[in-house]
């Protein structure tokens, strides 16, 4: 039986790569310290005998060399989870940072060799108009959120060549769907319960990005870590298309079944300090390796949007 070791498994995306890695008959640790995750999100594993819970910070390394022992893969999703925060406490990328550190020296310690690392696009920072691949460079993030990732990427790289370790690190697009704590479609449904007649949009509302369904994403991780064998794998994740602000604004007005909202926008080109106005990921790397998302961006959008209204965020 396989012992898979989930970082942040209480979180948003990491609840999901949990329920998938239940459903292939793993046994699973999750390791996390729950200042953004949620017990309920694991509602369904907690008691369970292939189930264990950790409430520990990846700062306590006692605990983690403990915990991390005897797993054959660690997924490694625990991180701050929303990007504006870096803007206020930009402190957040030294925690990020040395969480990732501390994993990795646990895992050489006790001879846990596999390690798959959920990036992000952020690292490309701001980017010429163009879908860019995996061997785009040179890399200068623009938010804290993106310099902790690619921070985390180096010291992986490092370690897997100097340790003999193997990594899968996924750049995800903006995950989105169930369980969903933070971003532009839980912040118009926020601001619309509160006033159904307007909704102020950040920026100028012509941002536009690509969005993955958070089970797309999970999929997709699944098929790079069993179809590619390389010591350092490196894959763009995310759907095809992209999504302008302005017509997630219309989509959550559409499901919400409201009428004549007004849209207000802050104005600017960003919606926030470190926001990339406009992004486009070349996801033909994996697509060739053999996985689409099955949701396009659109789609994506679409049901997040019918997911977090049907379970009452």
């Amino acid at each position: 039986m396989k012992k898979a070791f989930v970082t942040g498994g209480a979180g948003f995306i990491g609840s999901h790569l949990v329920d998938a890695l239940a459903n292939k008959g793993y046994w699973i640790t999750v390791y996390d310290d729950f200042s953004s995750g949620k017990k309920e999100f694991l509602s369904n594993h907690i008691g369970k005998e292939y189930f264990t819970l950790v409430k520990a910070d990846l700062v306590d390394t006692k605990k983690l060399e403990k915990a991390v022992e005897g797993h054959d893969m660690v997924f490694h999703l625990a991180a701050n989870p929303d990007v504006r925060a870096g803007a206020q406490k930009p402190d957040i990328a030294k925690k990020d940072i040395l969480a990732t550190y501390n994993l990795l020296d646990a895992m050489r310690k006790k001879d846990v060799k596999k390690l798959v690392f959920s990036s992000s696009s952020t690292v490309y920072g701001e980017t010429p108009p163009k879908p860019l691949p995996e061997n785009y460079g040179p890399l200068l993030p623009i938010s804290v959120y993106g310099a902790a990732k690619l921070a985390s990427e180096g010291l992986i790289s490092s370690f897997c060549h100097t340790f003999d370790m193997q990594s899968w690190i996924f750049r995800f697009a903006n995950v989105v769907g169930e369980r969903g704590t933070h971003g532009v479609i839980v912040d118009f449904i926020r601001k619309l319960r509160k006033n159904p007649r307007e909704l102020e949009i950040l920026g100028d509302g012509k941002q536009k990005k690509n969005y993955l369904y958070v089970r797309d994403c999970v999929d997709g991780m699944f098929f790079g870590f069993d179809h590619a064998k390389d010591q350092i794998n490196l894959f763009n994740l995310g759907s095809s298309g992209a999504t302008q602000v302005t017509r997630i604004a219309e989509m959550v007005v559409e499901e919400m079944g409201l009428k004549d909202v007004k849209f207000r926008y802050t104005g600017g080109k960003r919606g926030w300090k470190g926001d990339v106005p406009k992004f486009q990921f070349d996801v033909s790397k994996i697509n060739k390796l053999g996985w689409k998302a099955k949701n396009n961006s659109d789609e994506a959008v679409r049901k997040a949007i019918r997911d977090l209204l049907q379970n009452k965020l």
